[in-house]
């Protein structure tokens, strides 16, 4: 028996037979599952667990979206597995603790145990504040990490504020110790989101991409996903239209077709050790469309998950093609890597003498092939820039 098997309830007999299926080819007869007739999964060998955390107390306005998990379970465990035949455990739901607390720590203490096993929980929510529990898991692995948000606002609030699916963001950002390295948010719509913030967002030296920027390019979003440990996507930055599952529609935001795409890159990248969709609300959901694109989401993710390449640069492998840029006269060098496996680049900021090693693991960034078209020309690369910035 796992020492997280406590936290768990079994899934709903109900919704295993309605899922139940004799084609050995879907995802349902290649899961283990936490039911009441088999107890809790065996977790050797596992890749990727599924977590359900029916908690919404702190989404005013969203409760109901603590039904979710399984509305989407219901939708993913018929899809066929395609190319990949998934090492998937179902872990069951997190139900709501007697305090909110207890929830977090019932999710923090399961994304720690799992991470420190090399399996990447995947947790469906329930509302976003949950990213604060997801991100508490980190707190005892003795590293500082890079978060990604997609969502269309930035969730900070004020200092004062109880801790709500509006504001969890500025709990990570002021929590103590600190082992938050860089932000990232794609997706952001700049009407729904105060200039103040914003430009907090530049004074901390965070990579904040409207959703105008990448809607036209999402193949840039790949790099800022792979640079990610953890990843919170909020169902409220697709249009409404693809995702109706929300009592706040937007008329604005990604296409269902681009969030599949940004979780395939997401499950692509070596370094994601956990990601959490929230914010599914049931109750408003029209033939369970949004159900049914969480599924598609998740299983764009697995797909991603079984072509990583396990490529990121060892400076001195002849398995990398590096270039050496000079730029301004000299007074910046950058060392480009590219994966002769993957095409993946990957770019180098000189380590700080005086740092301690903490933050070296973020001295190799992912970029794309433009950051070095842009270096090429003389120009610095904003995702180099930043990083520069805050390890300097």
């Amino acid at each position: 028996m796992s020492e997280i098997s406590e936290f768990f309830t079994a899934l709903d007999p109900d919704l295993i037979s309605k899922v139940a299926s004799n084609n050995e080819n879907q995802l349902v007869n290649l899961c283990r599952m936490n039911s009441a007739e088999n107890g809790f999964p065996d977790l050797e060998g596992i890749d990727i667990a599924i977590i359900g955390v029916k908690e919404a107390r702190q989404a005013s306005g969203n409760e109901a979206c603590q039904l979710a998990p399984d509305h989407v379970r219901a939708a993913l465990y018929p899809l066929f597995t395609g190319s990949f035949s998934p090492r998937l455990a179902d872990l069951g739901n997190i139900e709501a603790g007697h305090s909110i607390n207890d929830t977090y720590y019932a999710l923090s203490a399961v994304v720690d145990h799992l991470v420190r096993k090399n399996i990447v929980p995947f947790i469906i929510g329930g509302s976003q504040d949950l990213t604060y529990a997801q991100f508490l898991g980190y707190k005892n692995l003795e590293q500082t990490i890079n978060v990604v948000s997609v969502d269309n606002a930035f969730d900070l609030g004020t200092p004062n504020e109880e801790m709500s699916h509006k504001n969890y963001l500025g709990k990570i950002i002021l929590h103590q110790p600190n082992y938050l390295f860089n932000y990232s948010n794609i997706g952001y719509q700049t009407y729904l989101v105060d200039p103040v913030s914003l430009d907090m967002m530049t004074k901390l030296y965070f990579d904040v991409y409207r959703l105008g920027q990448v809607r036209n390019h999402v193949e840039e979003t790949e790099p800022v996903l792979r640079q990610a440990d953890m990843i919170s996507f909020d169902m409220g930055a697709l249009k409404h239209s693809e995702a109706p599952a929300l009592p706040w529609p937007s008329p604005n935001g990604f296409y269902a077709e681009e969030a599949c795409q940004m979780m395939r890159y997401a499950g692509m990248s070596d370094k994601l050790s956990s990601i959490g969709l929230y914010e599914i609300n049931p109750e408003f959901d029209q033939n369970s469309k949004t159900s049914l694109l969480a599924a598609q989401m998740i299983w764009c993710f697995m797909e991603g998950f079984y072509q990583r390449k396990n490529d990121f640069p060892n400076r001195s492998s002849s398995e990398y093609l590096r270039f050496h840029v000079v730029l301004q006269d000299e007074k910046y060098q950058i060392n480009f890597y590219k994966s002769k496996k993957s095409d993946r680049w990957w770019m180098e900021i000189p380590y700080p003498p005086n740092k301690d090693l903490k933050f070296e693991r973020h001295t190799l960034i992912p970029c794309s092939y433009k950051d070095y078209e842009l270096a090429a020309k003389n120009e610095i690369p904003d995702r180099w820039w930043q990083t520069y910035q805050k390890l300097y």
